[in-house]
Formats: C-alpha cells, structure tokens, sequence
C-alpha cells in the first residue's frame, strides 16, 4: 500500500505531467478557458490513460517488442474512442467545445508516455499501473481544472458560468486569450517547481539551525 501511495503521489506533484514533466501541453493551453472544458478534458485523459495502462500491464507479456507501439496505439485508441462517443451521446456541448483535441488524445505524449516508459515495464504490477494511471490522470486533471479557474474567473468574471462579481466587473480579456494561458500556465510551473522543491528538501531540523529562532 506504501508503494501503491508513492506512485500516486509523483504524479500530483514530483512527476506532474504538466507541470514538472511539460508533456502534452498543447491542448491544455487550448482547453483551459474554462473550468467545464478542464475537467471534462482531464477527465477524459484521466480515463484513456488509466485503460490503457491496464491493459497493457495485463498483456504486455504476449506483445511481441517489435510491434509494441502499433499495438499501444490501438489500444489508446479504442478507449479515446469509447469517451468520444460518451461525451457526444451524453454532453454534446461539451464535446463540441473540446473539439478536435478529444481525438488527438490517440497521440497525447503523456498517455503514450505513460505506457512506453511505465505499464510495458515487466517490474511493474497491475496494482503499480493503476496508481501510476491515476496519479498522472488527476494530476494532469487538477492542474487544467487550476488553470481554468484562473483563466474564467479574470477572463469571464465566472465559474462554471455563474457571474461572480456583477456588472461591475471588467473582465480581463487577456486572460480568456492564448498568452493569458501562457502566463497563467507560467505561474503554476512555477508553483510547481517550488513545491518540488521543497518537498525534496522535507522538515526543517530546527536543533541543526543556530541563531534565536
């Protein structure tokens, strides 16, 4: 349980796919401008990836190397579909506001990533793909979800659609507008590096500090 919590962990913050790893950046600048199309678009990812991982963890032994990565792709592919369909039959607003970055989930490089780098690994249980699937999926999940706050509520003055300030307020335009996504992007990079660090460097000893503290 201990190793099943470390692999989820990693992918919150130590090996954030988005933050830390800066994998798969291009349709969460697209996506982020507004908190639905985050999360409907991380959830997305979360599910895809999580499938593939299973999936391959479970028939890795019988994929012969030199056709893995077909096999991966079609793999990805099929769950990328199944979540299409969902979101078309059940939230057609939604899929259309995501668009075409639903599909191009089929080439993600965090998905593809995950599963080259991680779940086709002989050393890694059923149980280690599942922690790893999920710990990238809603960390990649939460940091759209962030930036998409950010962006709506100083691009919009709303979350969620619901006005938050009024008439009164002046929204932002720059913020609903790609280099808003840049530099809110920025920030939570940032954020993300200094958190990294921090926890790396654990508790502070205060017995090894001299000085009045």
């Amino acid at each position: 349980m201990k190793r099943f919590a470390q692999i989820f962990t990693n992918g919150l913050i130590n090996e954030n796919p988005l933050l830390i790893l800066m994998i798969g950046l291009c349709s969460s600048l697209a996506v982020t401008t507004s908190v639905a199309n985050g999360l409907g678009m991380g959830i997305s990812m979360t599910f895809v990836l999580l499938m593939s991982e299973i999936v391959i963890s479970l028939f890795k032994r019988f994929i012969p190397d030199s056709v893995r990565m077909p096999i991966f792709i079609i793999v990805i592919a099929a769950f990328t579909t199944i979540i299409d369909y969902v979101l078309q039959a059940f939230s057609p607003e939604l899929s259309a506001a995501l668009g075409v970055f639903i599909p191009l989930i089929v080439v993600n490089c965090i998905i593809m990533g995950r599963v080259e780098a991680f779940a086709s690994k002989k050393e890694q249980s059923l149980l280690d793909c599942v922690a790893d699937g999920l710990g990238m999926g809603i960390g990649y999940t939460w940091v759209l979800a962030a930036i998409s706050a950010v962006r709506e509520i100083l691009g919009n003055g709303s979350i969620l659609g619901v006005e938050l300030f009024g008439d009164n307020f002046t929204p932002i335009l720059f913020f609903a507008l790609p280099p808003g996504g840049f530099l809110v992007f920025a920030f939570f990079i940032s954020l993300g590096l200094f958190l990294k660090a921090r926890m790396a460097r654990g508790p502070v000893d205060r017995d090894k500090i001299g000085g009045c503290c």
